[in-house]
């Protein structure tokens, strides 16, 4: 999940120098909107020891008129509040209806700590996320504001602030910035299990690289700004009230402040870090096929014979090589064990139910496989892009396409999701193939060039998407698409060692479950 935010993205101090400004500008007007408003909001601050957090609440305390912001330092508890249930102390710091509160340390802290540490199970973790849950809901209908920032580092970067000699550093260090650093590989799936469980359309979480304190700062404003307008502009629409206000009050520097923001986010993303110069000669390529085919095949009968069932699922820019893939694949695998399902725009009757329905169907028995070529992962890439979903929607899909997941791998099913990464001019180059060779010209339609010329739209929207849903039990696999015969081989290198240690660990299950 957090791969997405150690892509190394940063920006320069003039760049800064010109938007911060502009930034602050846009925030105060849009709390002057906030004051007029039955509204709140509550920005969470949250993230790895030694991100930055604290510098981030002082910035946006300058941003903000702080005679209605009241920040908040949830830390060590008192006695006080450990006599009383543990979100009391956080229902009497709630900013009032047209302020704001920022939070610094939040009602996560204490459940994430408790885990990292194993003072509570997984289960007792869980339960209190859900009561975290609950508590949002209950705030956002009653007409809370939520922006929730996480800012992360890679481990190395933790360790390389733990060891600066910076007399500023130290001064702003965290006293439990060492003591955490240590639990670093533990705090991180922690973390990981309380964003996915949390991540709701109402009160959903921006994870924000942290490396960078200019990109960092502008990354947190423009969210800011970004979420505020939508809250406040979604009230307007639903009650009908104030609609002149809201068109009086529409400020043109938003979306240059989110246009300069996003295309840093897009021109440095987790598919940067993907290698799309790997290669493989036509000899290793044939060898290497007919050996992993070979036990493909084999894997898929042991499958069937444990009752194990897989779902792969194929998503990946136009021409990246997806079909020619999938049929490597089925190519190595019994007819029978198999079924491929082509996901294009939902019929009538998939319009008519929830977007999860046409894809529950084909969920293969005990056994079986299913492959989707293109998946459940439209509604946050085009549906989002081309404006098919509302950003209410496809932001709290988020949560749901997980907690779909987490279904199917807890029944047992070994789910495999492949993002097929090309650059730009292969892409091209691709295209003009196609227009050109008559077997391939029905692969190219008008549609391919309108996705191409929003590349930078939906490299964005993949970057989110790999932030919110690539976790550990269903992690993402990028695969370099340049060269098509090393992507075949990494897609079914991929799939085999997916494939044998799903019925290793079924064997071991089984031997466990006859001891005495």
């Amino acid at each position: 999940m957090f791969e997405a935010a150690e892509a190394g993205r940063s920006i320069s101090k003039k760049q800064y120098k010109q938007l911060e400004p502009e930034i602050h500008r846009v925030i105060i007007n849009l709390q002057q909107r906030l004051r007029r408003s039955d509204h709140s909001l509550v920005i969470i601050i949250a993230g790895v020891e030694g991100a930055g957090k604290g510098e981030v609440v002082d910035r946006l305390n300058r941003w903000f008129d702080t005679r209605d912001v009241q920040t908040h330092a949830f830390w060590d508890e008192t006695e006080e509040e450990l006599q009383r249930p543990y979100l009391w102390r956080f229902w009497r710091q709630l900013p009032m209806r047209g302020t704001v509160g920022i939070m610094f340390g939040s009602w996560y802290s204490r459940p994430l700590v408790d885990a990292v540490f194993e003072r509570i199970d997984e289960a007792e973790f869980d339960q209190q996320l859900h009561r975290i849950e609950e508590l949002e809901r209950s705030l956002a209908l009653d007409g809370c504001i939520f922006v929730k920032l996480w800012i992360h580092l890679s481990r190395k970067e933790q360790h390389k602030r733990l060891t600066a000699d910076d007399k500023v550093s130290d001064f702003k260090r965290s006293p439990d910035l060492e003591l955490h650093a240590n639990r670093y590989e533990s705090f991180i799936p922690v973390s990981e299990r309380a964003i996915r469980l949390t991540d709701t359309g109402y009160a959903p979480w921006h994870i924000i690289e942290g490396t960078d304190g200019y990109f960092r700062d502008l990354a947190v404003g423009d969210t800011v700004i970004a979420s505020l307008q939508s809250g406040l502009d979604a009230a307007v629409a639903q009650t009908g009230a104030g609609e002149a206000e809201n068109s009086e009050t529409a400020d043109p520097g938003v979306g240059l402040i989110h246009q300069a923001v996003g295309n840093q986010s897009a021109e440095a993303t987790v598919l940067d870090k993907v290698d799309l110069g790997r290669q493989l000669t036509a000899s290793v390529y044939d060898g290497k096929m007919t050996e992993l085919q070979q036990e493909l095949h084999e894997l898929a009968w042991q499958m069937y014979a444990a009752k194990r069932n897989a779902v792969l699922l194929f998503e990946g820019w136009d021409a990246a090589g997806k079909g020619s893939a999938i049929r490597r694949i089925t190519s190595a695998i019994d007819a029978r064990l198999y079924r491929v399902i082509p996901v294009t725009a939902p019929t009538d009757e998939e319009a008519g139910h929830h977007y999860l329905w046409r894809f529950w169907r084909h969920i293969p028995r005990a056994g079986y496989i299913t492959i989707y070529d293109r998946s459940w992962y439209g509604r946050v890439l085009v549906e989002r892009v081309e404006g098919l979903a509302a950003p209410q929607e496809w932001l709290r899909s988020y949560q749901e396409i997980n907690d779909f997941e987490e279904h199917l791998v807890d029944h047992g099913t070994v789910l495999m999701k492949f993002w097929l990464h090309i650059s730009k001019d292969e892409q091209l180059a691709r295209f003009k193939a196609r227009e050109k060779d008559p077997r391939k010209q029905h692969k190219i339609t008008e549609e391919d060039w309108r996705n191409r010329a929003r590349w930078d739209d939906y490299k964005a929207a993949v970057n989110d998407m790999i932030a919110h849903t690539s976790t550990a039990q269903t992690p993402w696999a990028l695969i370099s698409g340049n060269d098509k015969k090393f992507a075949r081989v990494q897609i079914l290198e991929s799939v085999c060692e997916r494939l044998r240690a799903a019925l290793a660990q079924h064997a071991e299950d089984s031997d466990a479950a006859h001891r005495p």
